[in-house]
């Protein structure tokens, strides 16, 4: 047991927090947090309940979600100014997940999506997510963004709609048929309240921007008595405490229903969240612990489901605030938490009053951020291969569904690896290469350079440069066929091979067994002791045949020689 700890690397999974104490938390610090951290659950406020309309649950679960799940990334993560909560990314899996399962259904997911997340960080999986393809990670944050605007124009306008279909052309039609019962004041306020946030976060950055829009809108539908349904028409009164907490009922058909929407939640999750740590990184200098990160986001996620929460994870524009208003350690996303807390306490009457199409226009200010429509066109022009998968992963997310969109990206993301893998694994013919550049002079120092007279007439010696996987396998099978007269002996060289993966070992059995079956002797050269290693735990040394197995061409061409 001592050893398994031992092996996880434990001071990969410390929480910044205890670094920071380490380090030497002053007052000066504290002081820049509190700063920070009261600024940032101000700014949360209006997005936690906006998020939480949008995914279809009652407004007052985003604000669970804020304070326990954002807490707890802050207090066990491994980024020092990550601020956690429910995120854009989220809402649409969210309300999918709603209307197939209720919200009972989105907990067990949510639970489920936490353990997963969990066990990522504890399997070191955080480096990995981190090469998720951009053209991937692209084209679903901008069919995200396209499903949100889209979901929020019926708010936005104050169109009289009673069943608003979940699917993306269904919704569109839906639109174009209400389009008579729009209402001109949601409209106007709705423009203002975009507009006004823009022009904050243009020309004062610094300025909480969001709640200084909503507070204007609610005020002014207040003062005017301007007929617009608020938070409190359509759910109640906004709760001020916190829910006790409680274990969520499941049952085995339960979490299989439920199983692919977790896989879902959790991999957006882990993805926002890294990239989100990634930006932070970028940001103040600081590296976070990618593992320790994810295990906090799995926890946090578990938390939020006991409080009556929704999906969490790490939120790239509350982050970047956190950084602006000079965040410098997590306990500025713990106070982000507190502070949320205590708006919900003392709040909550007045945060009943927002009116809906005010929180639309939050929604739609944050799908704009999230489409990176700049970025989307960058990779259009591209390469082919990455525009397909963009245009794939995007269409799937807009017109299928999120849960597809994330899973077939991510197996796009490996079929795309493993094809530029094998695109830069090259099998060369020693011998050819050798007669076709005989007019250069080889390098000095290279002394396992091939020189025509090294190689008999009835030797074929291949080279392989890159990764070892089956269809290099196939690439030898072919060049073998082709070869005209059949040769006595085939030297494989592998001193450029790093890794032979298990398709590729069985591969290579399938190859040894087709040249002895062809009375062709098959011997390998310039093989790795780890490669080596791995052909003892096969019995491949023995297939070959150890005396056929050499450490330098010169040992295979002299043995061939005196064959």
């Amino acid at each position: 047991m001592f050893r398994f700890f031992e092996q996880l690397k434990l001071r990969d999974y410390e929480p910044m927090t205890v670094t920071c104490l380490r380090e030497g938390y002053t007052r000066e610090r504290f002081l820049q947090d509190l700063f920070a951290g009261v600024s940032v659950g101000v700014i949360a406020l209006p997005l936690a309940l906006a998020f939480a309309i949008g995914s279809g649950v009652a407004p007052e679960q985003g604000l669970f979600t804020a304070i326990i799940a954002g807490f707890l990334i802050s207090l066990l993560g491994g980024s020092r100014v990550q601020i956690g909560g429910p995120t854009g990314a989220y809402v649409i899996i969210v309300y999918a997940v709603i209307q197939r399962h209720g919200y009972d259904g989105l907990a067990v997911a949510t639970l489920i999506a936490g353990v997963m997340m969990a066990l990522m960080g504890l399997a070191r999986l955080g480096v990995l997510l981190k090469f998720v393809p951009y053209p991937v990670t692209t084209g679903f944050t901008t069919g995200i963004a396209l499903v949100i605007f889209s979901s929020q124009i019926k708010d936005f306008f104050g169109l009289q709609i009673e069943h608003l279909s979940p699917k993306f052309w269904e919704k569109c039609q839906h639109y174009c048929l209400y389009a008579n019962t729009w209402n001109p004041w949601a409209a106007l306020i709705s423009v203002a309240t975009l507009t006004s946030i823009f022009a904050l976060r243009r020309y004062y950055p610094k300025f909480p921007g969001v709640i200084s829009a909503i507070a204007g809108a609610t005020l002014l539908t207040y003062l005017f008595d301007i007929p617009l349904e608020t938070i409190e028409d359509k759910f109640g009164q906004i709760p001020r405490t916190l829910p006790m907490p409680s274990w969520p009922t499941t049952s085995w058909k339960q979490i299989q229903d439920v199983f692919p929407d977790a896989i879902t939640i959790a991999l957006l999750g882990a993805i926002e969240s890294l990239l989100s740590a990634v930006v932070a990184d970028g940001a103040t200098g600081h590296r976070h612990r990618s593992n320790c990160e994810l295990l906090a986001q799995g926890l946090a996620n578990i938390g939020s489901v006991i409080f009556k929460g929704i999906p969490a994870t790490g939120a790239i524009a509350r982050t970047s605030a956190n950084i602006r208003m000079g965040a410098s350690s997590p306990f500025a996303g713990m106070i982000h938490a507190v502070t949320l807390l205590l708006l919900m306490l003392f709040l909550a009457p007045l945060a009943s009053q927002i009116p809906l199409c005010a929180l639309s226009a939050v929604l739609v200010f944050i799908a704009w951020n999230m489409s990176e429509l700049p970025h989307f066109y960058n990779v259009l022009k591209g390469q082919r291969s990455d525009a397909i998968v963009l245009v794939i992963t995007f269409l799937l997310t807009v017109l299928i569904d999120l849960a597809v969109a994330v899973q077939i990206g991510v197996v796009l993301a490996a079929v795309l690896f493993l094809k530029r893998m094998t695109d830069s694994t090259t099998v060369q013919v020693c011998k050819t290469l050798i007669e076709e550049n005989a007019h250069e002079s080889p390098e000095k120092h290279d002394s396992e350079i091939l020189l025509r007279r090294d190689v008999p007439h009835d030797v074929a010696v291949f080279e392989i440069k890159g990764p070892f996987f089956y269809s290099i396998a196939d690439q030898l099978d072919e060049a073998l066929s082709q070869l005209n007269p059949q040769p006595r002996i085939f030297i494989l060289r592998m001193r450029s091979v790093p890794l032979v993966d298990s398709t590729g070992l069985h591969a290579l059995q399938k190859f040894t067994l087709k040249c002895r079956q062809k009375g062709i002797v098959f011997m390998v050269s310039g093989t790795r002791p780890e490669i080596l290693d791995l052909f003892h735990q096969n019995k491949l040394d023995a297939l070959i045949g150890r005396e056929h197995i050499f450490p330098h061409i010169n040992d295979a061409l002299a043995y061939a020689r005196n064959l």
